[in-house]
Order: C-alpha cells, then sequence, then structure tokens
C-alpha cells in the first residue's frame, strides 16, 4: 500500500503543472491508462479469439443438427472442437479478471485513515471539491445533487450511462444477428448462455459501483469502463 501510494503521489506531482488541483484524480485517470496499456495485447488476443469464435459458427451449427438431441454428446463434441481450433468460450474474461488487483487497490488505498503507520495523505486531495475519498452520499449529504461534489458524480454517471447504453445496443445487434451463438455456448459450458443473456445489463450495474465506492476507484471503473467500449470498437 505504501508503494502503491507513492506512485500515486509521484504521478500527481508529474502533472501538478498542468492540472493543478485536480493532479491526484489525473494521477489516478493515468495509471488507469497505464493498467490497461498492460493488459491491451490481452484484449487483442480475447479479440482474435472472438474472431476465431465466429469462424466456427458452421462448424458449431452443423455439430447441433447432428447431436440436438443429446445434450451431453453436443457439449462433448463442441468442448472437443474448441480445444482442436485452440479457441477458448472464456478468453474475452482475462483482460477484466487481470485488472481487479489495481482496482481493490485503489479502493483500499482510499479508504484507509493511515498508511504505514502514517496519515493517509491522499485522501486530502480531491476533484473540483468532492473529496477522492469520498463517496456519492457523502456528496449528497455536503451540498446535495447540484453541489460541488454532486455535479462530480453527475458527469460521471453521464459517462457511464452513455458507455452502458452503447455496450447494451452493441450487444444486443450482436446477439440479433448470431442467434444461434447463445445456443452454442450453452451446449460448450453449461449455464454460459443465460451469463449471455444477461451479460448485456451488466454494464448499468457499473452505475451502482461508481455510487457506492471512494471517487478515486469510481475514476478508475469510469475511466476502464470507457477505454473497454473504446477499445471492443477499435479491434
Amino acid at each position: 500500500m505504501s508503494v502503491f501510494a507513492r506512485l500515486v503521489e509521484q504521478l500527481a506531482s508529474l502533472l501538478q503543472p498542468l492540472c493543478h488541483a485536480a493532479a491526484a484524480a489525473a494521477a489516478i485517470v493515468l495509471f488507469t491508462a497505464l493498467v490497461r496499456l498492460l493488459v491491451h495485447p490481452l484484449s487483442r488476443a480475447a479479440a482474435r479469439g472472438r474472431r476465431a469464435q465466429a469462424a466456427l459458427r458452421p462448424r458449431l451449427a452443423e455439430l447441433r443438427t447432428r447431436h440436438g438431441k443429446d445434450p451431453e454428446r453436443l457439449r462433448e463434441a463442441v468442448a472437443k472442437l474448441h480445444a482442436e481450433e485452440k479457441v477458448s468460450p472464456f478468453a474475452g474474461l482475462l483482460p477484466s479478471l487481470l485488472q481487479l488487483p489495481a482496482f481493490f487497490l485503489l479502493y483500499h488505498l482510499f479508504s484507509s485513515t493511515t498508511i504505514g503507520g502514517g496519515s493517509n495523505g491522499l485522501l486530502a486531495h480531491d476533484l473540483f471539491g468532492a473529496p477522492l475519498g469520498g463517496r456519492w452520499a457523502d456528496a449528497l449529504g455536503a451540498g446535495g445533487v447540484f453541489g460541488a461534489a454532486g455535479v462530480v458524480y453527475l458527469v460521471l454517471f453521464a459517462v457511464v450511462a452513455a458507455v452502458a447504453t452503447v455496450n447494451y445496443r452493441t450487444t444486443k445487434r450482436t446477439a440479433a444477428e448470431n442467434p444461434v451463438m447463445t445456443q452454442e455456448a450453452e451446449a460448450a459450458v453449461p449455464g454460459l448462455g443465460t451469463v449471455g443473456k444477461v451479460m448485456p445489463f451488466m454494464s448499468f450495474l457499473t452505475l451502482v459501483t461508481v455510487a457506492v465506492v471512494p471517487l478515486a476507484a469510481a475514476l478508475y471503473v469510469v475511466t476502464s469502463t470507457a477505454w473497454s467500449a473504446a477499445e471492443r470498437a477499435l479491434l
């Protein structure tokens, strides 16, 4: 925690001449971008995996026609095909999982009043009047929805809602264009098809995350979510 706190402080010092009072918040955004750059090769691999999965659709449809009345045999055949072609239905999950440690570090860093036996100086930083260690409930108590801190959260909510809407439409459009994919996923891994139906709505849960975590962690979530949407469109 102490090492991570020093990293954030050093990034904030570098950004101080440009961002002034918002330097610590800018440091968190920069840190998020660095994390996303580190996992970008995995994101590219996940994109290749999605394209490979798409290329297998005719063969998967053929397997479904052949073994449609025998679910167990269908699962085995689909798993064998994925193994032969080195395609994993879970390829897209790895970049997200590798980001969790960074998120939890930020969460704990801005939830702790002390670090290494001393006071946590990072809690003194804010973003346009909203403390980086504060939460939406604190902003509402301090000045209401349209107070200085409340407006910061309104902007974050607007960004997350916009990204979530784009993700929702993209996922629904993909599902509509490829209705057999959910069936194939269910055949490969029982329950995965159901998860796929729920996934379009998962982006909207980010709104809840932004509301309940410290502002610093919320900045990480918002930046990472926006990056994911742009990265997916690019890839």
